[in-house]
């Protein structure tokens, strides 16, 4: 039993309880049985007008809770329907009240995120005015009349990330964009004319329409502004490089240099200006000393004459050169071709400097060649002669490889030129031909005379009997060093050594032997045909064949034993023998006189 129906039944009794009270008090007042009843029935109308009044008051709240019910059903259908959710579904077997409280919390519940999601809408709405004010762009859709979605909300706030990144970007574009504008500005000394030009230069950056528009005309005017700063970097650099060439040709004092020093650096407005009043000034200088002028671009025409391989004939196509009719027409032309040939050389520099290396390196090599072919160098002893040959082998593989590559300039020069490429006046692989057939045909003709000479020489030292002068590195035993026979020999004039040569000649005619000379070099023995030098042998032969009747004194006992004694006897022999025929001479001139 519930405790609702214990009560009730404890009410009842309650109520029992004191109309039985009141029976009692009423029989011991005496109060009589009409008054009882009167009583009794104000008791019971009493009762029962409060119950009634009870009943009607919690009719009344059923009646409350049951609207509450129904309203909140349409309300909460009608928020669903708002927000795109599903209706709620209520369970079964609820009483009233707990019905309006289920129905009244999920009212609520939406009621609450219907707000949120209006607060949401109005934050992103606002953000998106900002955006669309300072980016100018189309606004996403949605709009405070209708509540959105939750996967609408979501999207909205992609959108608006993405517009922010936009922002940013465009913003830092702006930022390097007006730096670079102002930079421009302060260089070309240009002071904002127009309203956008303002806008940007003194405009908060913060405040500045970053649309696709605005962007496209900074990039514009950033373009405007850098091409008029190129093209008066490109005066001042063109001003400079004239007044260069004008100071050099008029030998402009260090001092007029200096003065105009700071202006050689930048380019701004200002220094044009400066630059521009320098060349008039030196252009007027310029005419009034036309004839100088004139000659200092010669030289610098003939320099680059000589760097571009002009031959004669190509030299004296330009006749100005070698008029001396100097004037403003004549000083034109000249720096006219002078800048031609600038530009000339400049395009084919790489060319002409391989040509160039090409030169130095075969006159490098040649002095080499030279210096390899002179005994003389043998005797240095600073280590140049190893130093040499290494640079002579380096020049020998470099040279063809130089060669190859310029041959591949060239044929590239000559297809774009629609010419032959001429160093002075010939083509320049044909003269590079010629260069190698006369270094060969030279060093086939210093073989042959160095061949001959060889050949000449051993002939000479056969038919008279002198030593050939070879470096020997040991000397025979008993042999005398050449410095002590080259004092003996030396102290003989020139009659007795004369005297001697023939004496000794006759000697060893005599005695059927020849001078006992060493043997030739392979060279030498290959020069004269395989001719095989003497051996001692031989004479030995010769001298057992001499008949047994020679006289004592044409013999003189001149065996292979005294003439292979040592050089001092030698050298004594040869002077007693000259002595005595100088004694001869002397008697004979005597008797003669007298």
């Amino acid at each position: 039993m519930r405790r609702s129906e214990l009560l009730a039944a404890e009410a009842v009794s309650c109520l029992n309880k004191a109309l039985s009270r009141l029976k009692d008090i009423w029989e011991e007042i005496g109060i009589p049985e009409e008054q009882r009843l009167q009583r009794t029935n104000m008791v019971k109308s009493h009762i029962k007008n409060l119950l009634e009044m009870m009943i009607e008051e919690e009719e009344a709240l059923r009646k409350r809770l049951m609207h509450s019910i129904h309203k909140c059903k349409a309300e909460m259908q009608r928020l669903c329907l708002e927000l795109q959710l599903p209706v709620f579904q209520e369970e079964e077997g609820l009483s009233i009240l707990q019905q309006e409280k289920n129905i009244r919390t999920e009212v609520e519940a939406l009621m609450k995120e219907k707000g949120q999601r209006m607060q949401q809408l109005q934050d992103l709405l606002h953000q998106e005015q900002d955006l669309c004010d300072i980016l100018v762009c189309k606004p996403y859709g949605l709009t405070s009349d209708s509540i959105p979605t939750r996967e609408q909300l979501e999207s909205f706030r992609q959108y608006i990330a993405l517009q922010n990144a936009e922002k940013a970007q465009r913003h830092a574009e702006f930022r390097e964009l007006k730096k670079e504008i102002i930079l421009c500005m302060e260089e070309l000394d240009h002071i904002p004319e127009t309203s956008f030009e303002k806008d940007v230069v003194y405009e908060d950056e913060d405040s500045f329409c970053l649309s696709r528009d605005n962007a496209t005309s900074l990039r514009l005017l950033l373009h405007q502004l850098q091409e008029r700063r190129v093209e008066q970097e490109g005066k001042c650099e063109a001003h400079r490089e004239k007044i260069q060439q004008m100071w050099e040709l008029l030998q402009v004092s260090t001092e007029d240099r200096e003065a105009l020093s700071k202006h050689m650096v930048t380019s701004k407005r200002r220094n044009l200006e400066a630059l521009q009043a320098e060349l008039r000034r030196l252009e007027e200088l310029k005419l009034r000393n036309i004839c100088s002028v004139t000659d200092a671009l010669r030289s610098e025409i003939l320099e680059l004459w000589e760097k571009c391989f002009y031959s004669s004939e190509q030299r004296q196509d330009f006749t100005a050169f070698y008029s001396v009719d100097f004037d403003d027409d004549l000083l034109a032309v000249h720096e006219a071709e002078l800048h031609r040939l600038k530009q000339y050389y400049e395009k084919h520099q790489e060319l002409f400097s391989g040509v160039h290396r090409w030169s130095e390196s075969w006159r490098l090599f040649q002095e080499l060649e030279k210096k390899a072919a002179d005994p003389s160098r043998f005797t240095n002893r600073g280590g140049n002669l190893l130093k040499e040959e290494k640079l002579r082998c380096e020049l020998q593989k470099s040279l063809p490889k130089l060669e190859k590559k310029l041959k591949v300039q060239i044929q590239s020069w000559e297809n774009e030129q629609g010419c032959s490429f001429l160093v002075n006046g010939q083509k320049f692989l044909q003269f590079v031909e010629e260069q190698w057939e006369q270094h060969r045909a030279q060093k086939e003709k210093e073989k042959l005379e160095r061949h001959s000479k060889k050949s000449q020489q051993l002939e000479e030292d056969m038919l008279y009997g002198t030593t050939i002068r070879s470096p020997v590195k040991h000397r025979f035993l008993g042999q005398t060093p050449p410095n002590k026979s080259k004092k003996l020999i030396n102290a003989t004039s020139s009659t007795s050594s004369a005297t001697c040569n023939s004496t000794l000649r006759s000697l060893y005619t005599a005695t059927g032997c020849r001078s006992p000379v060493p043997s030739p070099t392979l060279s030498a023995r290959k020069a004269l045909g395989g001719l095989k030098p003497p051996r001692f042998g031989d004479c030995n032969k010769e001298n057992k064949g001499l008949p047994n009747g020679t006289p004592p004194s044409t013999q003189r006992n001149f065996s292979m034993a005294s003439i292979a004694s040592t050089y001092s006897e030698f050298v004594r022999d040869l002077s007693m023998a000259s002595k005595s025929k100088i004694q001869h001479r002397v008697l004979s001139s005597t008797a003669a006189n007298l």
